[in-house]
């Protein structure tokens, strides 16, 4: 939620590109994710501060900031600003990028080690 909140208050609305669960998978390995996409989106849709949901199949949402291309990108800060997809779409347009600093301990990966 802190991420979300953040992000939206950037700009006039929030629209998360959301991966699929194939796309999950390919990066993630088998047994992920946890919950399915329907679900996820779904969850996302209700939040106040959540404007639009996209599910994408790719493995990257380049194709939806290209499609998109928002006036502001915004990734969590373990990305470094070389490497966040759709970057280059978002400053050639005359748009920003953003990094919002990480929460420690929020990751749902290291948790699954704990059940």
């Amino acid at each position: 939620m802190r991420y979300l909140n953040q992000a939206r208050a950037l700009g006039d609305a929030l629209a998360i590109g959301l991966n699929s669960d194939r796309s999950v998978r390919a990066i993630k390995g088998e047994g992920r994710p946890i919950v399915p996409e329907e679900e996820r989106a779904e969850v996302l849709a209700a939040l106040g501060c959540v404007d639009y949901v996209c599910i994408f199949d790719d493995l990257t949402p380049q194709r939806v900031i290209d499609a998109v291309v928002p006036d502001i990108l915004v990734k969590g800060a373990d990305w470094g600003l070389d490497d966040i997809v759709g970057r280059q779409t978002v400053e050639n347009a005359g748009g920003v990028v953003r990094s919002i600093p990480l929460v420690e301990g929020t990751s749902t990966t290291p948790s699954l080690t704990r059940f």
